[in-house]
């Protein structure tokens, strides 16, 4: 299967669109049927996802050849290792001790609405005591931890895309 996903530009771009739909899907059930509400940095994840998988729409509509492939490739990967990032942080919150936890701090909305961007930014990079809160575990692995190997996927996925050489489809 993997084999078939890497045998052409649009199939990778495919994968990573639906992917990201499945796991905003994924995302959204955890908030709305099991209760679980998103932390500053569970909702930058969300937005860079969001993105991740606009980006591969593009790729997949526009075709991507040459120095198109090359831009969304590029984006996608820069999107990826800033999604790295932010679950990266939140995994390490997630690893402190109690005593060492930041304090909670303003929902996401309030600080959209009220914050400067730069603020907002630097308050969510930070995080706070909502965002070291593990509510669910898979195999070992936090949600952050997961969101954390998505995104490493698709930094790899979008490596691949940059150095592989695809050759034409033939037309008979």
């Amino acid at each position: 299967m993997l084999q078939n996903i890497l045998s052409n530009r649009r199939s990778v771009y495919a994968f990573i669109f639906l992917a990201c739909v499945a796991l905003m899907i994924t995302a959204y059930f955890f908030q709305y049927v099991m209760g679980l509400e998103p932390c500053p940095l569970c909702m930058a994840q969300r937005l860079i996802m969001i993105s991740i998988g606009l980006i591969a729409l593009v790729g997949l509509l526009h075709g991507s050849f040459g120095w198109a492939n090359k831009i969304y490739s590029v984006l996608l990967f820069l999107f990826a290792v800033g999604g790295m990032s932010v679950a990266g942080r939140q995994v390490w919150l997630q690893s402190l001790p109690a005593d060492q936890v930041p304090a909670c701090g303003p929902d996401f909305e309030f600080m959209v609405n009220n914050f400067p961007i730069l603020k907002t930014v630097e308050v969510l990079w930070r995080g706070s005591g909502s965002c070291a809160e593990v509510s669910w575990e898979f195999l070992g692995l936090s949600i952050a931890g997961w969101t954390f190997i998505w995104f490493t996927f698709f930094a790899m996925l979008a490596i691949y895309q940059l150095i592989k050489r695809f050759t034409p489809a033939k037309t008979v």
